[in-house]
């Protein structure tokens, strides 16, 4: 496990990455994580005292990494932008896990089920997560629906959400 001590910052206008709030991982202590790492890559381990798992580590150019720092992630650490951070890191090669009815619904979908296999596991895992955080079922049964429609139709992540998006607000 490396450990080290990181400051919360926050992304002005930088593209998609625009109010992202993260922490930086420089070289020497990403390559002290997964030696010779030039792709992005999901570490586990602890923010002061809150765990996490499956987080990527994505490259920001000469060798650093940063660690986006997600709501979740600062509700759990109580911490916003400026705040020092321990950070307890080391490489997390589980399996990401896939919600179970959206792998059940992909069987019965072949086109959406051949768009989605060959996705990278980060990006599966965008799908399963927003599935997942739905609160009741009528809105997890929807999400699916939606994946399955946009997967169907060639949509990655991404161009499904401001698909649907897009369709809400003709309707408003």
């Amino acid at each position: 496990m490396v450990e080290f001590i990181a400051i919360i910052q926050k992304f002005g206008e930088k593209g998609e990455k625009t109010g992202w709030s993260y922490i930086e991982v420089p070289m020497h202590i990403a390559n002290e994580i997964n030696e010779g790492a030039k792709k992005s890559f999901r570490v586990k381990g602890f923010l002061d005292s809150y765990p996490i798992s499956q987080v990527a580590l994505v490259p920001m150019g000469a060798g650093d990494f940063i660690m986006a720092i997600n709501a979740e992630i600062r509700k759990g650490i109580r911490k916003e932008e400026g705040a020092q951070l321990q950070v307890s890191l080391e490489l997390d090669t589980s399996k990401i896990a896939i919600d179970q009815d959206f792998l059940d619904c992909l069987e019965n979908e072949p086109k959406a089920k051949q768009q989605f296999d060959p996705l990278p596991e980060g990006h599966k895992k965008y799908f399963s997560n927003w599935i997942s955080s739905a609160k009741t079922l009528e809105t997890k049964t929807k999400r699916i629906n939606q994946a399955l429609f946009g997967l169907a139709n060639q949509m990655d992540y991404g161009q499904m959400i401001r698909h649907f998006k897009a369709q809400k607000e003709k309707l408003s």
